[in-house]
């Protein structure tokens, strides 16, 4: 497996990308510490799972288009797949997911999917490209799911560590109910109009899920501590989510989100999805900055 694992580097950060689902698989600082999340299996195997071509779960895992049904698996199968190597440089890479018959059977529509990811000094930047191929319209949610540590190496407690908002985030919260579906939910005590204080109970009931962003960045991090600074200025929505007692916290830029509890329609109806013409190109991008990175001590 790790013959197969691309590595890329800046001045400040370097990371690995795994072409199955073209997971982000580590990330670290320059002085080698790990940010990303290592998929311990003792509380989840993912890293940084891409999410496409649905977002959370469709009710009963099963779809409706055009009269028929298929059924596809929680955030779709984008993660699951092999994608090919298009281009790599030293500090860069591009990977390709593109329709087939596997992916026809359960999403009959023809697309290209680029994932590419580049290091600038201590930035990461990571853009999905998706292209509609085929001869109708295609409808598609996509999503970024990086899992950091929690605590950041830097030698903060994991109780110090917070999420703050660049702007106030006041519009409802969401949670998913027993069957992935989301449900309106009471606003976690630990979340303010722009700082969510972590702890495990924001995290007892699942995921919280922002259908409706006013801003297009936060940060994570402690006190006065290097944070990570993650922007998502493409993605109408976002998830967080941790297991409680687990080491990690997922801040996840999305495209669209789980069927409300109720939802009936069909594919097109579903709340975040966007309809691509053919030959229409959409592009959602996410950052993850380490900054105030010269005040990291040994860890």
């Amino acid at each position: 497996m790790s013959s197969d694992i691309l590595s890329i580097s800046g001045t400040g950060l370097s990371a690995e990308i795994h072409p199955l689902g073209a997971e982000l698989w580590a990330l670290r600082d320059a002085d080698g510490r790990d940010l990303l999340w290592n998929g311990n299996a003792a509380f989840w195997t993912g890293r940084a799972p891409i999410l496409f071509p649905i977002v959370g779960t469709v009710a009963g895992d099963t779809y409706r288009v055009g009269g028929a049904s298929y059924a596809l698996p929680r955030h779709g199968f984008a993660r699951r797949r092999p994608f090919s190597l298009v281009t790599t440089q030293a500090d860069g890479v591009t990977l390709r997911l593109t329709s087939d018959d596997a992916t026809r059977a359960v999403y009959p529509f023809d697309f290209v999917l680029d994932l590419s990811f580049k290091i600038d000094g201590a930035r990461l930047d990571v853009a999905a490209n998706l292209t509609n191929t085929g001869d109708g319209p295609l409808p598609a949610s996509f999503g970024y799911h990086p899992a950091f540590r929690w605590p950041l190496p830097y030698g903060a407690a994991r109780a110090d560590h917070a999420i703050t908002f660049d702007v106030d985030e006041m519009a409802p919260i969401f949670r998913p109910d027993r069957e992935g579906l989301l449900v309106s939910a009471e606003r976690p005590s630990q979340l303010g109009a722009r700082v969510l204080q972590l702890d495990d109970a924001a995290f007892t009931d699942g995921a919280l899920v922002f259908t409706s962003l006013a801003g297009a960045s936060l940060s994570f991090g402690a006190g006065n501590g290097p944070k990570l600074k993650i922007s998502y200025p493409d993605t109408p929505h976002l998830g967080l989510w941790s297991v409680p007692g687990a080491p990690f916290v997922c801040v996840e830029p999305w495209q669209g989100y789980a069927d409300p509890a109720g939802f009936t329609g069909e594919i097109w109806d579903k709340p975040g999805i966007v309809r691509l013409a053919p030959g229409a190109r959409r592009r959602w991008r996410m950052g993850v900055e380490l900054v105030g990175s010269e005040d990291a001590g040994d860890s």
